[in-house]
């Protein structure tokens, strides 16, 4: 059993998986606790179910309203109203708006979706124990204690108010289902039963004399309204027939029940709403649910332990809500209570057999004996107890499924028997008796035609207030309509479909069959006189009433009333109008159980069951209103006057005689309909259609009209406004023409006053700058004077120190140059011994290898011959090694004999210059020039050394995996290798940095420091141009000399160093070769 505390949630679901208990039947239990942590339960008062009983509504003693919707396994909190609910109600007109009596004896409407409040009523004085609902949803009546009060839930007022002695009390005031009856059950068990609409007494129950008082305190009714439970402070129940105001039976429950708190009916989906179950809640709490035919308790919900206070059962009768005595709510499953609930009864016929008695359920029922059919006085006679055999044919078992055929002979006999079919058999027997023959496919093909143009606008000339029923009947009439064209023509057409409309709404198939053959049976030569009534039809009527009552036949011939006017209102409607429902489904039980010409027989028997009336009537106009609307009349013996008639008739006159029998609609297709003139059906098909044109052509040209009148509207207003606005315009272009000749003129004076002080401020003006030049002027006669005087002593003190700076110049130039030749001299001298030194390692590196290669041959022989691939691989890199390494040497002794040479043409070049020192800047970029080439040569030299030094380290690395031993040779050797190679670099950096030193515009990183070496030049050949007083274009011509002497220099020197490197390119293959022998 699974139990959901909702506590402080909002939403949520009921139970998190659906299982039925097939012992109890219990579907969810609902509690809610106060918080998580206290385990105080917030007890449910009341609960309420919906009109679709799918959805409860249930409140606590904290006044929270919450909705339960079975269907989705949802809840949600609704409403807080702050105090406890004494009453609920949930199935008014609006369906999403519900009422609650409070404690504050007050009723409030809440809507359920927008938790808004929608009206308070106030005019208890006491709580509030129920309220009731009008079928329709838009009255309820509350009750309490000492009023009950009858409201519009239209409006929210208080339209009516019952008082009562303070001696005697009200129970409960409530609505009949599906009338406008209201019954009133008062503390003294008088039962009262008033009209809705002029609350007039129409009965009161008798109060049973015999036997102790029942105390009447819950009040139960059956769905149809003919049934009342009553039950009080004894073990009794009371089951009253409304219909005839007399007690049926009383029910004696079991001696464990010593009083009754609450009695319901549980609604059966095939008893018509004549619920043959009735549960009884008793003092136990527990609840029993018994067959008020058999008297047999069918089962029961609660127990001692568990015990039910309140109990709300579903409409639909698929579930049961019980207010436990915990608090909690408990949903059960009806039909896993009962499986048998809910099902289609027993066949009609039932053979009776004998049984024994039992007593097996407990039950008494106790039938009262009255011989009489007065209820209000009793004989004093004592009600007989006796207890029925278990065997005894029950109501259900009388009416269960139907059996594939029907005898139409038996239906009539029992028609005859019971003046109409059971309810809810009715529609089957219909069916059955106009052999319908659900054409699906050719309704279908009608239906998918749309709407016919002839019932485009029904709505305008039939309102109804049902948009769903609106739509049905358009469906019908339309079906119709394109299955014969005369029905798109015919006025009357709606009245006749409307009731079957209304009957089979949720059928449109069934109703348009039946709606067909009613047309093609019971309206036979209704259209040989279209569009005027069918006389001829008419006719056979007025010759039957003729025969069977003259004198009022003669009454309508004197008030110039024709069968048009008494007969053909009831034809064209089916008696609609001046039928209610029950009377008209009565009458067409007779109707389709007969020949067709039962239909005029029956307008004739209104006629004349209706002669009193009629014969007072004298003005046309009264005997109009009278066949349109509902008269006082026993439909029971108009149906008797009506089979009178049948039987009674000559033959004659018999309208059975001019009307063929029954003849149902055909499988498959339905047949051809053309029983009209169809030349007038179709001449008004086509004059409505041209008039349907017209009309379109017309609210077209009335569109345009309207469009263009419009427009015309619209151009207009905007020529006015144009015009306004260019007025407006006009009139502000001349205010502001006139202020601005205002403006002009005030412009003008005061212009001329400022001429006027210009004139005088140019004068002053120029006499100041007249005063002004002149002092200006013996200024600058006197600046000239002294800058000439500062010129001469400037000229004076250059000459002096040019002469100066001239001769010191040529001193540091001597020295200089002495100092370059003591540099250059020391610097061959080191590459010379650098060049010995870098030779004998080579060779001395060359010999070992030589020396190292042999030990290696003679000691691992055996390894060479398994393995020569590698062993001549290892040779080859050797050699390459051995090559490298005199590579590197022939490039040591390039470098050093270029850098002579470069040192060699410094000299000469700085021979040939000697004082031209300062004025040589041209030749300096020229060497520079020609050294950065050179460097970068030696640059490119150095990179394919340190290439092959890398590719020698990874080959000896490769090396060193074959063999451990030739690895550490390899190693050794890679080092003393790097050893000379660091030696080689630091000599040479030496002698860079050293030369560098010497010659800064000439080092071989000069390039990147170019232009920080250019700039202390030029500002040294500037000084020397300031210092010595040679002209460079007096010595252009020596310099261009000397440069081409110096290009042809450079060019011998590449010359050289080309022929050497190829030299050194030939010595290396045969040093290798040297090395491999």
């Amino acid at each position: 059993m699974q139990v959901t505390d909702i506590g402080s949630r909002e939403d949520g679901k009921i139970w998190h998986r659906k299982s039925v208990s097939p012992k109890y039947g219990v579907l969810a239990n609902v509690v809610r606790n106060a918080s998580a942590r206290q385990t105080k339960t917030v007890r449910f008062l009341q609960v309420a179910f919906d009109t679709t009983g799918e959805s409860f509504l249930a409140g606590d003693h904290h006044g929270n309203i919450y909705m339960f919707d079975i269907s989705r396994n949802r809840f949600k909190l609704v409403q807080k109203t702050g105090q406890a609910c004494t009453a609920l109600a949930f199935n008014l007109r609006r369906t999403t708006e519900f009422l609650v009596a409070l404690a504050d004896y007050s009723i409030k409407c809440f809507d359920k979706d927008t938790r808004q409040l929608v009206s308070w009523m106030r005019g208890h004085e006491g709580a509030i124990s129920s309220l009731s609902v009008h079928s329709s949803g838009s009255y309820a009546i509350s009750t309490s204690s000492d009023t009950a009060q009858l409201w519009s839930l239209d409006t929210f007022q208080r339209k009516r108010k019952l008082n009562v002695r303070q001696s005697v009390g009200i129970q409960k005031v409530f609505f009949l289902p599906h009338s406008n009856t209201i019954l009133s059950c008062f503390s003294d068990d008088s039962i009262f039963s008033w009209e809705s609409d002029t609350l007039f007494c129409k009965y009161q129950l008798p109060v049973p004399q015999d036997g102790p008082r029942i105390h009447y305190r819950t009040f139960a009714v059956t769905q149809d309204g003919k049934t009342l439970a009553a039950a009080g402070r004894t073990n009794l129940v009371h089951l009253w027939c409304l219909d005839t105001q007399q007690l049926l039976r009383v029910m004696h429950m079991p001696p464990k029940v010593k009083s009754v708190r609450f009695v319901d009916f549980l609604p059966d989906s095939f008893d018509g709403g004549s619920n043959q179950i009735l549960g009884v809640l008793s003092q136990d709490g527990v609840m029993r649910f018994i067959n008020v035919q058999s008297c047999k308790q069918i089962f029961e919900i609660g127990s001692h332990e568990d015990a039910i206070t309140l109990a709300a059962i579903c409409p639909k009768g698929h579930h049961i809500v019980a207010v436990m005595d915990s608090g909690a709510l408990r949903i059960y499953d009806v039909r896993s209570l009962n499986p048998e609930i809910s099902k289609p009864s027993q066949p009609l016929l039932k053979q009776v057999t004998k049984g024994k008695s039992s007593e097996g359920s407990g039950l008494k029922m106790k039938v009262y004996t009255e011989a009489g059919q007065r209820p209000v006085k009793t004989s004093g006679r004592r009600i007989q107890s006796r207890v029925l055999p278990s065997a005894v044919s029950t109501l259900d078992d009388k009416e269960n499924d139907l059996p594939n055929g029907l005898n139409k002979k038996r239906l009539q006999t029992l028609l005859r028997a019971f003046g109409e079919y059971p309810a809810k058999y009715r529609m089957f027997i219909w069916r059955s008796l106009l052999h319908l023959p659900e054409n699906h496919a050719a309704f279908s093909s009608l239906t998918d035609k749309g709407l016919h143009s002839a019932y485009m606008c029904l709505q305008e000339r039939y309102p109804i207030k049902s948009h769903k029923l609106q739509r049905g009947l358009q469906r019908v009439l339309s079906a119709l309509a394109h299955w014969a064209a005369i029905f798109g023509e015919t006025d009357y057409l709606p009245l006749l479909a409307f009731p079957f409309v209304k009957l089979f709404e949720n059928n449109p198939l069934i109703c348009f069959e039946v709606v067909a053959t009613v047309i093609v049976n019971w309206c036979q030569h209704w259209f040989e006189y279209f569009p005027n009534p069918p006389l001829n039809v008419l006719s056979l009527a007025e010759n039957v009433l003729a025969h069977h009552d003259k004198e009022l036949l003669q009454h309508f011939v004197v008030c110039r009333v024709t069968s048009q006017l008494y007969a053909w209102p009831l034809l064209e409607t089916l008696f609609s109008e001046v039928l209610m429902r029950e009377e008209w489904l009565k009458l067409f039980d007779n109707v389709f159980s007969n020949h067709p010409s039962f239909l005029l027989m029956a307008v004739v028997a209104y006629v004349t069951c209706c002669r009193a009336p009629l014969l007072l009537c004298t003005d046309k106009k009264d005997f109009e209103y009278f066949f349109h609307h509902r008269n006082s009349l026993d439909i029971n013996a108009m149906l008797k006057e009506a089979y009178r008639l049948m039987d009674s008739t000559p033959a004659d006159i018999h309208p059975s005689t001019a009307l063929s029998d029954f003849e149902p609609l055909t499988q498959g297709q339905y047949p051809i309909f053309n029983k009209y003139p169809t030349f007038i059906v179709e001449y008004q098909s086509q004059e409505r259609e041209r008039i349907r044109e017209q009309e379109v052509e017309y609210l077209r040209e009335r569109q345009e009209v309207q469009e263009l009148h419009a427009e015309a509207i619209r151009q207009q207003a905007e020529f006015e406004a144009w015009y306004k606005q260019q007025e407006l315009l006009l009139q502000g272009e001349e205010q502001r023409r006139r202020i601005l000749q205002e403006e002009e003129s005030k412009l003008a004076q005061q212009r001329a006053r400022l001429a006027a002080m210009k004139r005088e401020l140019k004068v002053k003006e120029l006499n100041l700058i007249d005063c002004s030049r002149r002092r200006f002027l013996k200024h600058q006669q006197d600046q000239r004077r002294i800058q000439l005087k500062r010129l001469d002593d400037e000229i004076q003190r250059k000459m002096a120190l040019r002469d100066q700076e001239t001769a010191t110049a040529v001193q540091d130039i001597e020295i200089r140059q002495m100092e370059l030749d003591a540099q250059r001299q020391r610097f061959e001298q080191q590459l010379a011994k650098e060049q010995d030194r870098v030779t004998q390692t080579v060779r001395a590196e060359v010999d070992t290898r030589r020396r190292k290669a042999e030990i290696e041959d003679s000691t691992f022989q055996n390894f060479i011959q398994e393995d020569a691939d590698v062993s001549q691989t290892n040779k080859k890199m050797l050699e390459e090694s051995l090559a490298e390494v005199g590579q590197r040497e022939v490039d040591a002794e390039w470098q050093t004999e270029v850098i002579k040479r470069l040192e060699k043409a410094k000299q000469r070049q700085e021979k040939q210059r000697e004082r031209l020192v300062n004025l040589s800047k041209q030749t300096r970029a020229k060497e520079e020039d020609v050294v950065q080439l050179m460097l970068e040569v030696e640059g490119k030299q150095w990179d394919d050394v340190v290439a092959k030094q890398a590719t020698l380290e990874e080959e000896r690395r490769a090396a060193a995996t074959v063999d451990a031993q030739r690895r550490s040779l390899i190693s050794q050797e890679t080092e003393e290798t790097e050893k000379h190679h660091g030696k080689l670099q630091k000599s040479l950096e030496n002698s860079l940095n050293h030369q560098r030193r010497l010659r800064s515009p000439c080092s071989s990183r000069g390039l990147l420091h170019k232009t920080q070496g250019e700039t202390p030049n030029t500002s040294s050949i500037n000084q020397s141009d300031h210092s010595t007083g040679f002209s460079l274009d007096r010595c252009r011509g020596e310099l261009d000399s000397k440069e081409r002497e110096l290009m042809q220099e450079i060019r011998e020197l590449r010359t050289k160093l080309a022929a050497r490197a190829r030299a050194t390119d030939f010595i290396s293959p045969s040093t290798s070769s040297v090395h491999s022998h």
